[in-house]
This record gives C-alpha cells, structure tokens and sequence, in this order.
C-alpha cells in the first residue's frame, strides 16, 4: 500500500475537499483524485462519497482512515528515530494550546528550540481546552497545554506552568479607582465570560464558587476567545477576569485596569496533557524536556 497516497486519502478526509486538499499537498485535484481511485481499485471498497461541496469517508473510509493515520505516524517516529540515531533531530512535531499557552507562552519556546534544532517543523493549533485533549486523545496532536483539568482516564495531566488571572476592567470604571474589590461587588456587574469549554472560564468558576452565588452574577456576553473578551472590555460591554498575559500590553498603557479581588487567590496552573501508554516520538521527548525546563 503507498504511503503517499495514504496521506492524499487523510488529507482529503480531514479538509473534507479533494481541491482543498490538493492545494494543502501542492498536487492538482486529478492527481488526488487519482489517488483515491487507485486506493480504492486496490481495496475494493468505495473510500470517499462526495456529497455536494463536501466529501466525506464512507465506513470503509473511516476504517482505512484510523489505520493510515497510525501507518503515517509510524513513518514519522521512523525518520525522527533514525535522525537521532545519526545525532541529529529532523522531521514534524505537532502540538497544541489552548489560548493563553498557545498565544502568550509557547511561541518564545518555539522560537528558542528551532534555534538549537532548526531542522524541525512544529505546528501549533490553538483552540479550547476540549478540543486540544481531543486532539491529544485522536492523535493529532503528541501533546497539549491546556489551562483546566477533568477526569478522562485515557489521559496524563502534570502541571508545568503558572498563570495570574486578574479581574479587569476599562480605565472610567468605578473600580479602577479601587485598591481591591469584595467579590460580593462582582454581583452587582455586567460580566463577560468565555465560552463553555474554555479552561479560563473553567478556573474561573471554581475559584469564585467557593465566594459567590455564581447563578446571581449578571453575564451580558459569552465569547469564543480571550480577545474577543479583551475588546469586549474596551467597549465596555463588561468587566472580566482574564489571564495577566493575555491583558499585560493593556495594562502597561492604562488602556485596561487590573484590580485584585480580596480574599481571593486568582492563579492557575497550566497542564500538559498527553495520551496515556502512548510512545512519544523523539522529537516529542525532546522538545518537552527543553519546555519543562525552561524557567516559568
């Protein structure tokens, strides 16, 4: 079975387009078109129904799809195993964030390990606590960070980072003149908070609980990203608690306010969260050692 048009058939799979496909591997949509024929001819089942603008795997499809994904996973581990053999790391990581991790911490560590290993190529999705472990779990990703924690026995959780949350709000909001505020004053105020599966909104919740009746808090917005949130509080629509990272530039210009809440304690920490009995790669190893040890 070819490998390369195992990796036309997930790519189609996945971008769900024979001509998205096809401009993600720089091939003509009839040469992958050709693929997916010759791999069906080969197996004689039907792999893909196109079914309007989409196309889609047919239970056939699915099955090959699992096991391509794994076949091509193997031949990766294989070329980065034979690339630390020879005393050099090359070939693909792939890793994901969620938001905070993923736009205010990794990218540096990213950049500094591509110093010392340039020959690497790391991509790096962001999305929402949920959707990075299911990354993790389906293996699309070797491993996540992520800023909120849940039982799921197919997965390792450790914590590697800490993160600040502060209550923020726009500079002619009664209290940016406070030194700190009671978080019973939180009721009275329209709030924004992110999305359902959102790690920050996650911490969120459980450290304000132990304070507040959360069903009385007036939210006015629920948005799918902390700049969403960010801009949100410039309009002042609300007021929000977010992670200092995310509003330090703000905060520095005295375009948004940072003020402590008393008595309560806004920190969290970050988890990576990899597959459980899964055999990372070599450059997976290595990048996670360089991360852990690399100062907070």
């Amino acid at each position: 079975m070819d490998i390369h048009r195992l990796e036309v058939f997930c790519k189609v799979v996945e971008l769900k387009s024979f001509t998205k496909a096809a401009e993600a591997i720089f091939l003509s949509q009839p040469t992958v078109s050709e693929h997916i024929r010759s791999l069906e001819e080969m197996l004689g089942e039907r792999l893909v129904d196109r079914l309007g603008r989409e196309a889609l795997p047919t239970q056939a499809g699915q099955i090959l799809y699992k096991y391509a994904r794994k076949m091509l996973r193997l031949r990766q581990e294989t070329i980065q195993t034979l690339a630390s053999y020879r005393g050099a790391l090359a070939g693909n990581l792939a890793l994901g964030a969620s938001t905070i991790p993923g736009a205010y911490i990794l990218p540096q560590r990213i950049g500094a390990f591509k110093k010392l290993h340039p020959a690497i190529k790391i991509t790096l999705s962001i999305g929402n606590s949920r959707t990075i472990a299911d990354a993790v779990l389906s293996g699309d990703t070797e491993f996540g960070v992520v800023g909120a924690r849940w039982s799921d026995p197919a997965l390792e959780w450790k914590e590697i980072l800490e993160d600040e949350l502060v209550l923020t709000v726009y500079p002619s909001h009664p209290f940016a003149r406070q030194k700190a505020v009671e978080p019973a004053q939180l009721l009275n105020e329209p709030m924004i908070i992110r999305e359902r599966d959102s790690g920050t909104r996650r911490v969120v919740t459980q450290l304000l609980d132990k304070h507040l009746d959360l069903s009385q808090l007036q939210i006015v917005a629920e948005m799918g990203s902390t700049e969403a949130v960010r801009q949100g509080i410039k309009s002042e629509v609300g007021i929000a608690i977010l992670s200092r990272l995310a509003v330090a530039e703000d905060i520095d210009r005295g375009s948004l306010i940072a003020v402590p809440l008393a008595s309560i304690r806004l920190s969290r920490p970050f988890y990576l969260i990899t597959r459980k009995n899964r055999h990372s790669s070599p450059i997976c190893s290595t990048f996670l050692d360089f991360l852990q040890q690399a100062p907070n």
